[in-house]
Protein backbone atom coordinates (compact mmCIF):
# COMPACT_ATOMS: atom_id res chain seq x y z
CA UNK A 1 0.00 0.00 0.00
CA UNK A 2 1.32 3.46 -0.65
CA UNK A 3 0.87 5.69 2.66
CA UNK A 4 -1.94 7.41 3.27
CA UNK A 5 -2.90 5.99 -0.30
CA UNK A 6 -0.26 8.85 -1.68
CA UNK A 7 2.26 7.63 -4.03
CA UNK A 8 6.03 7.67 -3.49
CA UNK A 9 7.09 9.83 -5.85
CA UNK A 10 7.08 13.44 -4.70
CA UNK A 11 8.09 16.13 -7.21
CA UNK A 12 10.58 16.53 -10.69
CA UNK A 13 13.26 18.44 -9.57
CA UNK A 14 15.70 19.87 -12.08
CA UNK A 15 19.33 17.98 -12.00
CA UNK A 16 21.28 20.86 -12.70
CA UNK A 17 19.90 23.88 -10.38
CA UNK A 18 17.60 21.80 -7.87
CA UNK A 19 14.19 23.50 -8.60
CA UNK A 20 11.63 21.45 -7.92
CA UNK A 21 8.20 21.33 -10.14
CA UNK A 22 4.87 19.89 -10.04
CA UNK A 23 4.02 16.04 -11.65
CA UNK A 24 3.31 17.38 -14.91
CA UNK A 25 4.05 16.83 -18.62
CA UNK A 26 7.18 18.75 -18.83
CA UNK A 27 10.48 17.86 -19.35
CA UNK A 28 12.85 20.73 -18.63
CA UNK A 29 13.91 23.63 -16.28
CA UNK A 30 12.47 27.08 -17.24
CA UNK A 31 15.51 29.06 -15.61
CA UNK A 32 18.34 26.94 -16.73
CA UNK A 33 16.92 24.59 -18.84
CA UNK A 34 18.32 21.84 -17.03
CA UNK A 35 16.49 18.21 -17.49
CA UNK A 36 14.41 17.11 -14.78
CA UNK A 37 13.83 13.52 -13.32
CA UNK A 38 11.87 12.25 -10.98
CA UNK A 39 11.91 12.67 -6.83
CA UNK A 40 11.07 10.05 -4.50
CA UNK A 41 9.89 9.32 -0.76
CA UNK A 42 12.89 7.28 -0.14
CA UNK A 43 12.62 7.45 3.60
CA UNK A 44 9.02 6.02 2.68
CA UNK A 45 9.96 3.27 0.42
CA UNK A 46 12.32 1.77 2.52
CA UNK A 47 9.43 1.69 5.09
CA UNK A 48 7.69 -0.75 3.26
CA UNK A 49 9.49 -2.25 0.28
CA UNK A 50 11.42 -5.29 0.93
CA UNK A 51 13.32 -7.88 -0.56
CA UNK A 52 10.33 -10.76 0.14
CA UNK A 53 7.74 -8.37 -0.78
CA UNK A 54 8.95 -8.10 -3.79
CA UNK A 55 9.25 -11.70 -4.83
CA UNK A 56 6.04 -12.57 -3.98
CA UNK A 57 5.09 -10.49 -7.14
CA UNK A 58 4.13 -11.15 -10.37
CA UNK A 59 7.47 -11.19 -12.77
CA UNK A 60 7.24 -7.92 -14.32
CA UNK A 61 8.74 -4.74 -14.16
CA UNK A 62 5.83 -3.35 -11.94
CA UNK A 63 7.42 -5.63 -8.82
CA UNK A 64 9.19 -2.66 -8.01
CA UNK A 65 6.73 -0.01 -8.51
CA UNK A 66 7.22 2.12 -5.56
CA UNK A 67 10.44 3.22 -7.59
CA UNK A 68 8.49 4.19 -10.26
CA UNK A 69 6.75 7.50 -11.47
CA UNK A 70 3.07 6.50 -11.30
CA UNK A 71 0.51 7.98 -8.80
CA UNK A 72 -1.97 4.84 -9.16
CA UNK A 73 -1.84 0.83 -10.50
CA UNK A 74 -0.41 0.84 -13.49
CA UNK A 75 -2.17 0.15 -16.29
CA UNK A 76 -0.01 -0.23 -19.59
CA UNK A 77 2.80 -2.99 -20.06
CA UNK A 78 1.65 -5.09 -17.29
CA UNK A 79 3.66 -8.19 -18.33
CA UNK A 80 6.60 -6.19 -19.31
CA UNK A 81 10.23 -7.04 -18.00
CA UNK A 82 11.86 -9.82 -15.75
CA UNK A 83 14.07 -10.95 -18.91
CA UNK A 84 16.03 -13.87 -18.42
CA UNK A 85 19.63 -13.24 -17.18
CA UNK A 86 21.78 -15.76 -18.47
CA UNK A 87 25.22 -17.10 -17.18
CA UNK A 88 26.98 -16.71 -20.16
CA UNK A 89 29.86 -19.65 -19.97
CA UNK A 90 30.72 -19.87 -23.04
CA UNK A 91 31.04 -16.63 -24.31
CA UNK A 92 33.23 -16.39 -21.03
CA UNK A 93 35.81 -18.76 -21.57
CA UNK A 94 35.68 -16.99 -25.27
CA UNK A 95 36.61 -13.90 -24.09
CA UNK A 96 38.71 -15.42 -20.91
CA UNK A 97 36.56 -14.03 -18.22
CA UNK A 98 35.43 -15.72 -14.60
CA UNK A 99 32.04 -14.75 -14.07
CA UNK A 100 29.79 -12.85 -16.87
CA UNK A 101 26.24 -12.65 -17.66
CA UNK A 102 24.01 -11.39 -20.39
CA UNK A 103 20.89 -9.51 -19.26
CA UNK A 104 18.55 -10.07 -21.95
CA UNK A 105 15.75 -7.93 -22.95
CA UNK A 106 16.34 -9.29 -26.89
CA UNK A 107 12.98 -11.27 -25.21
CA UNK A 108 11.39 -8.29 -23.84
CA UNK A 109 7.74 -8.98 -24.38
CA UNK A 110 6.03 -7.42 -26.68
CA UNK A 111 8.49 -5.40 -28.94
CA UNK A 112 11.70 -7.50 -28.23
CA UNK A 113 13.58 -4.37 -27.04
CA UNK A 114 13.93 -2.82 -23.54
CA UNK A 115 12.22 -0.16 -24.64
CA UNK A 116 8.66 -2.05 -23.58
CA UNK A 117 9.93 -0.95 -19.89
CA UNK A 118 9.83 3.17 -20.42
CA UNK A 119 7.16 2.87 -22.57
CA UNK A 120 5.02 0.97 -20.01
CA UNK A 121 5.70 4.12 -17.46
CA UNK A 122 5.16 7.07 -19.96
CA UNK A 123 1.70 5.68 -21.30
CA UNK A 124 0.81 4.62 -17.37
CA UNK A 125 1.76 7.84 -16.62
CA UNK A 126 0.46 9.47 -19.94
CA UNK A 127 -3.32 8.03 -19.20
CA UNK A 128 -3.33 9.32 -15.50
CA UNK A 129 -2.41 12.96 -16.98
CA UNK A 130 -5.26 12.38 -19.21
CA UNK A 131 -3.33 12.27 -22.79
CA UNK A 132 -5.43 10.75 -25.54
CA UNK A 133 -2.83 10.93 -27.86
CA UNK A 134 0.60 9.43 -27.17
CA UNK A 135 3.84 9.90 -29.50
CA UNK A 136 7.75 9.44 -29.84
CA UNK A 137 10.72 10.53 -31.96
CA UNK A 138 12.33 6.88 -32.73
CA UNK A 139 15.59 4.80 -34.36
CA UNK A 140 12.90 2.28 -34.64
CA UNK A 141 12.68 0.25 -31.07
CA UNK A 142 11.08 2.81 -29.15
CA UNK A 143 8.17 3.12 -31.93
CA UNK A 144 7.75 -0.40 -32.39
CA UNK A 145 7.11 -0.18 -28.22
CA UNK A 146 4.91 3.04 -28.70
CA UNK A 147 2.88 1.81 -31.11
CA UNK A 148 2.26 -1.88 -29.85
CA UNK A 149 1.31 -0.65 -26.06
CA UNK A 150 -0.46 2.77 -27.45
CA UNK A 151 -2.67 -0.01 -29.34
CA UNK A 152 -3.34 -2.28 -26.63
CA UNK A 153 -4.10 0.91 -24.03
CA UNK A 154 -6.51 2.23 -26.68
CA UNK A 155 -4.76 5.46 -27.24
CA UNK A 156 -4.05 7.17 -30.41
CA UNK A 157 -0.29 7.43 -31.52
CA UNK A 158 2.00 8.95 -34.33
CA UNK A 159 5.68 7.45 -34.20
CA UNK A 160 8.30 9.81 -35.92
CA UNK A 161 11.21 7.78 -37.64
CA UNK A 162 14.22 8.68 -39.97
CA UNK A 163 13.23 7.81 -43.83
CA UNK A 164 15.79 5.58 -43.94
CA UNK A 165 15.13 2.88 -40.65
CA UNK A 166 15.55 -1.16 -41.12
CA UNK A 167 12.33 -2.15 -43.03
CA UNK A 168 11.66 -4.76 -40.30
CA UNK A 169 11.37 -2.21 -37.79
CA UNK A 170 9.14 -0.09 -39.96
CA UNK A 171 6.63 -2.80 -40.38
CA UNK A 172 6.49 -3.72 -36.79
CA UNK A 173 5.14 -0.73 -35.98
CA UNK A 174 2.89 -0.59 -38.90
CA UNK A 175 1.43 -3.73 -38.12
CA UNK A 176 -0.46 -2.01 -34.63
CA UNK A 177 -2.38 0.51 -36.63
CA UNK A 178 -0.34 3.70 -35.82
CA UNK A 179 0.23 6.56 -37.62
CA UNK A 180 3.77 6.14 -39.22
CA UNK A 181 5.78 9.43 -40.23
CA UNK A 182 8.98 8.83 -41.72
CA UNK A 183 11.13 12.05 -41.83
CA UNK A 184 13.67 12.86 -44.19
CA UNK A 185 17.38 13.26 -42.18
CA UNK A 186 19.25 11.82 -39.00
CA UNK A 187 17.13 11.70 -36.21
CA UNK A 188 17.95 14.77 -34.80
CA UNK A 189 16.45 16.12 -37.39
CA UNK A 190 13.10 13.93 -36.32
CA UNK A 191 13.47 15.42 -32.60
CA UNK A 192 13.29 18.80 -33.33
CA UNK A 193 10.52 18.60 -35.57
CA UNK A 194 8.66 16.46 -32.34
CA UNK A 195 9.71 19.35 -30.02
CA UNK A 196 7.35 21.91 -32.59
CA UNK A 197 4.84 19.39 -32.57
CA UNK A 198 4.58 18.80 -28.66
CA UNK A 199 4.28 23.48 -28.98
CA UNK A 200 1.50 22.74 -31.39
CA UNK A 201 -0.64 19.93 -30.49
CA UNK A 202 0.04 19.32 -27.17
CA UNK A 203 0.04 15.47 -27.07
CA UNK A 204 2.04 12.95 -25.02
CA UNK A 205 5.39 12.74 -26.52
CA UNK A 206 7.08 9.78 -24.35
CA UNK A 207 10.50 11.35 -24.79
CA UNK A 208 9.82 14.75 -24.97
CA UNK A 209 7.12 16.12 -22.67
CA UNK A 210 6.65 12.75 -20.66
CA UNK A 211 10.84 12.35 -20.66
CA UNK A 212 11.01 12.46 -17.28
CA UNK A 213 8.80 9.41 -16.66
CA UNK A 214 9.56 7.62 -19.36
CA UNK A 215 13.55 7.69 -18.21
CA UNK A 216 12.58 5.72 -15.20
CA UNK A 217 11.11 2.71 -16.71
CA UNK A 218 14.88 1.79 -17.70
CA UNK A 219 16.04 1.63 -14.06
CA UNK A 220 13.92 -1.67 -13.79
CA UNK A 221 16.48 -3.73 -15.76
CA UNK A 222 18.82 -2.45 -13.10
CA UNK A 223 17.03 -3.98 -10.21
CA UNK A 224 16.13 -6.96 -12.16
CA UNK A 225 20.17 -7.68 -12.60
CA UNK A 226 20.29 -7.34 -8.75
CA UNK A 227 17.55 -9.50 -8.16
CA UNK A 228 18.49 -12.07 -9.94
CA UNK A 229 22.41 -11.69 -8.97
CA UNK A 230 20.98 -12.83 -6.04
CA UNK A 231 20.19 -9.13 -4.47
CA UNK A 232 23.87 -8.13 -5.03
CA UNK A 233 25.64 -5.28 -7.28
CA UNK A 234 28.08 -6.57 -10.01
CA UNK A 235 31.29 -5.32 -10.75
CA UNK A 236 31.22 -4.84 -13.85
CA UNK A 237 28.18 -3.33 -16.08
CA UNK A 238 28.30 -2.64 -19.99
CA UNK A 239 25.19 -0.90 -21.39
CA UNK A 240 25.42 0.25 -24.74
CA UNK A 241 24.88 4.30 -25.44
CA UNK A 242 22.40 6.14 -27.95
CA UNK A 243 21.37 9.42 -25.67
CA UNK A 244 23.11 7.81 -22.97
CA UNK A 245 19.91 7.37 -20.30
CA UNK A 246 20.27 3.78 -19.78
CA UNK A 247 23.61 3.55 -18.50
CA UNK A 248 22.94 6.60 -16.17
CA UNK A 249 19.53 4.99 -15.11
CA UNK A 250 21.28 1.30 -14.80
CA UNK A 251 23.42 3.39 -12.44
CA UNK A 252 20.33 5.32 -10.29
CA UNK A 253 18.91 1.65 -9.98
CA UNK A 254 22.24 0.20 -7.97
CA UNK A 255 22.42 3.41 -5.67
CA UNK A 256 18.79 3.10 -5.07
CA UNK A 257 18.46 -0.03 -4.15
CA UNK A 258 21.08 0.41 -1.74
CA UNK A 259 19.22 3.49 -0.60
CA UNK A 260 15.96 1.68 0.35
CA UNK A 261 18.46 -1.37 2.04
CA UNK A 262 17.68 -4.05 -1.20
CA UNK A 263 21.53 -4.38 -1.93
CA UNK A 264 24.72 -3.91 0.17
CA UNK A 265 26.32 -0.70 -0.95
CA UNK A 266 29.37 -1.46 -3.05
CA UNK A 267 32.43 0.04 -5.45
CA UNK A 268 31.50 -0.96 -9.06
CA UNK A 269 31.39 0.05 -12.40
CA UNK A 270 29.00 0.87 -15.41
CA UNK A 271 30.69 0.81 -18.82
CA UNK A 272 29.44 2.39 -21.69
CA UNK A 273 29.50 1.07 -25.70
CA UNK A 274 29.01 2.83 -28.57
CA UNK A 275 29.64 2.64 -32.38
CA UNK A 276 32.49 3.87 -34.13
CA UNK A 277 30.06 5.89 -37.10
CA UNK A 278 28.44 7.40 -34.09
CA UNK A 279 30.30 7.27 -31.16
CA UNK A 280 29.84 11.43 -29.77
CA UNK A 281 30.14 9.78 -26.04
CA UNK A 282 32.82 7.69 -26.29
CA UNK A 283 34.97 10.28 -28.42
CA UNK A 284 34.21 13.14 -25.56
CA UNK A 285 34.98 10.40 -22.88
CA UNK A 286 38.59 9.41 -24.59
CA UNK A 287 39.41 13.11 -24.60
CA UNK A 288 38.79 13.44 -21.33
CA UNK A 289 35.98 16.13 -21.30
CA UNK A 290 32.42 16.51 -20.87
CA UNK A 291 31.25 18.76 -23.61
CA UNK A 292 29.94 16.26 -26.49
CA UNK A 293 30.22 17.39 -29.62
CA UNK A 294 27.05 16.32 -32.20
CA UNK A 295 27.53 14.13 -34.22
CA UNK A 296 25.55 15.31 -38.03
CA UNK A 297 25.59 12.57 -39.90
CA UNK A 298 25.81 9.29 -38.03
CA UNK A 299 27.31 6.34 -40.30
CA UNK A 300 26.88 2.99 -38.77
CA UNK A 301 24.84 -0.26 -38.93
CA UNK A 302 23.60 0.07 -35.49
CA UNK A 303 20.74 2.50 -36.65
CA UNK A 304 18.93 2.13 -32.66
CA UNK A 305 22.26 3.61 -31.68
CA UNK A 306 22.49 6.54 -34.01
CA UNK A 307 21.59 9.45 -32.20
CA UNK A 308 24.05 12.79 -33.20
CA UNK A 309 23.01 14.70 -30.50
CA UNK A 310 22.65 12.72 -27.21
CA UNK A 311 20.42 13.97 -24.53
CA UNK A 312 22.41 12.47 -21.53
CA UNK A 313 25.99 12.34 -23.00
CA UNK A 314 27.27 14.56 -20.07
CA UNK A 315 25.37 12.65 -17.81
CA UNK A 316 26.88 9.13 -19.07
CA UNK A 317 30.20 10.43 -18.91
CA UNK A 318 29.94 11.89 -15.31
CA UNK A 319 28.20 8.10 -14.85
CA UNK A 320 31.72 6.31 -15.86
CA UNK A 321 33.81 9.00 -14.21
CA UNK A 322 32.16 8.35 -10.84
CA UNK A 323 32.00 4.92 -10.83
CA UNK A 324 35.70 4.24 -13.04
CA UNK A 325 33.92 3.06 -15.46
CA UNK A 326 35.10 3.27 -19.08
CA UNK A 327 34.34 4.03 -22.73
CA UNK A 328 34.88 2.01 -26.12
CA UNK A 329 33.23 2.66 -30.03
CA UNK A 330 33.27 -0.33 -32.41
CA UNK A 331 32.91 -0.32 -36.19
CA UNK A 332 30.39 -2.07 -38.21
CA UNK A 333 32.97 -5.19 -38.94
CA UNK A 334 33.49 -5.40 -35.13
CA UNK A 335 29.79 -4.92 -34.35
CA UNK A 336 28.95 -7.92 -36.78
CA UNK A 337 31.38 -9.67 -35.13
CA UNK A 338 29.81 -9.38 -31.80
CA UNK A 339 26.69 -10.09 -32.41
CA UNK A 340 27.92 -13.31 -34.14
CA UNK A 341 29.96 -14.19 -30.71
CA UNK A 342 26.65 -13.53 -28.75
CA UNK A 343 24.82 -16.33 -31.88
CA UNK A 344 27.47 -18.83 -32.00
CA UNK A 345 28.66 -19.12 -28.36
CA UNK A 346 24.81 -18.41 -26.42
CA UNK A 347 22.67 -18.87 -29.15
CA UNK A 348 21.41 -14.90 -28.79
CA UNK A 349 20.43 -13.15 -31.96
CA UNK A 350 20.90 -9.85 -30.60
CA UNK A 351 20.22 -6.53 -33.03
CA UNK A 352 23.77 -4.83 -33.81
CA UNK A 353 23.25 -2.49 -30.52
CA UNK A 354 23.70 -6.09 -28.86
CA UNK A 355 27.15 -6.51 -31.16
CA UNK A 356 28.24 -3.05 -29.88
CA UNK A 357 28.38 -4.26 -26.15
CA UNK A 358 29.59 -7.41 -26.44
CA UNK A 359 32.50 -6.51 -28.87
CA UNK A 360 32.77 -3.44 -26.74
CA UNK A 361 33.03 -5.31 -23.65
CA UNK A 362 35.70 -7.48 -25.58
CA UNK A 363 38.14 -4.23 -25.74
CA UNK A 364 37.44 -3.42 -22.14
CA UNK A 365 38.51 -6.75 -20.61
CA UNK A 366 41.86 -6.10 -23.48
CA UNK A 367 42.31 -3.19 -22.11
CA UNK A 368 42.00 -3.88 -18.39
CA UNK A 369 39.30 -1.64 -17.73
CA UNK A 370 37.28 -4.66 -16.49
CA UNK A 371 39.34 -7.16 -14.57
CA UNK A 372 38.84 -10.73 -16.25
CA UNK A 373 38.15 -12.34 -12.34
CA UNK A 374 35.28 -10.17 -11.48
CA UNK A 375 31.44 -10.27 -12.17
CA UNK A 376 30.45 -9.05 -15.37
CA UNK A 377 26.29 -8.41 -16.78
CA UNK A 378 26.20 -7.04 -20.47
CA UNK A 379 22.92 -5.80 -21.63
CA UNK A 380 21.37 -7.05 -24.49
CA UNK A 381 18.77 -4.33 -25.39
CA UNK A 382 17.00 -5.35 -29.09
CA UNK A 383 16.14 -8.31 -30.99
CA UNK A 384 17.76 -9.72 -33.96
CA UNK A 385 14.96 -10.35 -36.15
CA UNK A 386 14.31 -7.04 -36.42
CA UNK A 387 17.50 -6.10 -38.06
CA UNK A 388 17.99 -9.03 -40.31
CA UNK A 389 19.69 -7.24 -43.20
CA UNK A 390 22.44 -6.42 -40.34
CA UNK A 391 24.23 -9.55 -41.00
CA UNK A 392 22.69 -10.65 -44.34
CA UNK A 393 25.82 -12.36 -46.09
CA UNK A 394 27.63 -12.65 -43.46
CA UNK A 395 27.06 -16.17 -42.33
CA UNK A 396 27.89 -19.42 -43.94
CA UNK A 397 25.91 -20.06 -47.17
CA UNK A 398 22.55 -22.54 -47.31
CA UNK A 399 23.94 -25.91 -48.77
CA UNK A 400 21.25 -27.19 -51.25
CA UNK A 401 21.66 -31.42 -51.53
CA UNK A 402 18.92 -34.22 -53.49
CA UNK A 403 17.11 -35.79 -50.95
CA UNK A 404 19.48 -38.44 -50.58
CA UNK A 405 21.27 -40.04 -47.72
CA UNK A 406 24.25 -40.45 -49.97
CA UNK A 407 24.19 -36.52 -51.03
CA UNK A 408 24.22 -35.94 -47.38
CA UNK A 409 27.14 -37.78 -46.79
CA UNK A 410 29.03 -36.45 -49.78
CA UNK A 411 28.51 -32.62 -48.41
CA UNK A 412 29.30 -33.01 -44.90
CA UNK A 413 30.98 -36.04 -44.07
CA UNK A 414 33.02 -36.78 -46.85
CA UNK A 415 35.08 -34.03 -46.44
Amino acid sequence: MKPNGKPYFKNLKCRECGRLYPKEAIHVCEFDFGPLEVVYDYRAIKETLSRSLIEARPRSMWRYEELLPVEGEPTVGLQVGFTPLIRAVRLAAFLGVKELWVKNDSVNHPTLSFKDRVVSVALSRAKELGFQVVACASTGNLANSVAAHAAAAGMKSYVFIPHNLEQGKVLASLVYGTRVVGVRGSYDLVNRLCLEIVGKYGWGFVNVNLRPYYAEGSKTIGFEILEQLGWRIPDHTVACMASGSLLTKVYKAYQEAALVGLVKEIPFSIHGAQATGCSPISTAFRQNTDVVKPVSCPQTIAKSLAIGTPADGYYAIHTMWKTGGSCEDVTDEEIIHGMQFLAEYEGIFAEPAGGVTVACAKKLIENGSILRDSTIVLCITGNGLKTQEAVSGQSEAVRVIEPSISAFDKCFMLG
